[in-house]
C-alpha cells in the first residue's frame, strides 16, 4: 500500500465477524492497532446502533442503512451519537404487489409471516421465506446464494428505483437510490476532505449482487477478505500494518 492512506473503510458481517455475531477480540484488537494509524469507518447494511453493539461498542464512526444513517464516535464524550437519519416514503400497497408478484415468479409460496418487510427508513427486504421464518430455516435456505442469484436479475427489474442486494442467507436488500456503500463512502470522503486515493475498503461480499460489490468496482482501493478469521493476516499482508 502507499502511504497516502488516510482511512480504512469496512464492511462487517462476513468481513470482521461472523454473520449476525459479536466482534471477536482477536480482530477488535487488530481495529485498534489500525486505530493508531488511520481514521477507521464501518459501512454496513443495518443500523448505527445494531452495528455499535455487535461490534461490543467499538469506537468508530459508522454509516448504517447503506449511508441513511451515519454516527460519529465522540471521544471526549466516549459516545456514539447519531448525526444523520434519513428516511424514504414507501408505497406500501406497491411493495406488496411486487413481492407477490415475485413470490408468483419464482413460486415461492410456503412462507411464514408477511411477504416483504418494510422498515422504517424505506429500505425493504424480500424473504424467500418470509418475515417470520424460523433462523434456523433462514441460514439453511441459500448459504452458497445459488438459489438467489438465478433470480437476482428479476428482482432487480421488478424494484428499478431501488438498488437490490443479494442479502444474508436468504433474503434480498432493497434500498433506495441512490443510497448504497459507495455512495456512503464517497459523502464521508467529502466531509472528511479526503480523496478516494486516500481510502482502502475491506469487504467480503464483492460478487455480483454483493453489497460491496459498488464499492469493488468504484475507484477505491479494495482489500477483499474472503473470511474473516483471515482479517489479521490479510491485513499484514497489505502492508496497512
Amino acid at each position: 500500500m502507499s502511504n497516502d492512506v488516510r482511512l480504512i473503510a469496512f464492511d462487517l458481517d462476513g468481513t470482521l465477524t461472523q454473520h449476525k455475531t459479536p466482534l471477536d477480540e482477536k480482530n477488535r484488537a487488530v481495529l485498534q492497532r489500525l486505530a493508531q494509524r488511520y481514521r477507521l469507518l464501518m459501512i454496513g447494511a443495518g443500523s448505527c446502533t445494531r452495528i455499535f453493539h455487535q461490534m461490543n461498542d467499538f469506537p468508530i464512526d459508522i454509516a448504517g442503512n447503506y449511508g441513511m444513517q451515519f454516527a460519529q464516535w465522540n471521544a471526549a464524550a466516549q459516545r456514539l451519537e447519531l448525526l444523520r437519519d434519513e428516511c424514504v416514503p414507501v408505497d406500501r400497497e406497491e411493495a406488496v404487489r411486487r413481492a407477490d408478484a415475485l413470490r408468483a415468479r419464482f413460486g415461492l409460496f410456503d412462507y411464514a409471516g408477511d411477504t416483504i418487510e418494510i422498515h422504517a427508513s424505506g429500505m425493504l427486504t424480500f424473504p424467500l421465506l418470509g418475515t417470520k421464518a424460523a433462523l434456523a430455516d433462514k441460514l439453511a435456505c441459500d448459504p452458497d446464494r445459488s438459489r438467489r442469484k438465478p433470480m437476482y436479475e428479476t428482482v432487480k427489474n421488478a424494484f428499478p428505483e431501488y438498488t437490490v442486494f443479494i442479502g444474508g442467507s436468504s433474503s434480498f436488500d432493497i434500498v433506495p437510490k441512490p443510497f448504497c456503500k459507495s455512495s456512503a463512502l464517497l459523502r464521508y470522503l467529502t466531509d472528511c476532505s479526503l480523496r478516494p486515493e486516500n481510502v482502502v475498503y475491506c469487504g467480503d461480499d464483492y460478487g455480483i449482487g454483493g453489497n460491496d460489490r459498488d464499492v469493488y468496482e468504484s475507484d477505491v482501493r479494495f482489500l477483499p477478505i474472503d473470511n474473516y478469521l483471515d482479517f489479521e493476516k490479510r491485513i499484514m499482508e497489505s502492508g496497512l500494518l
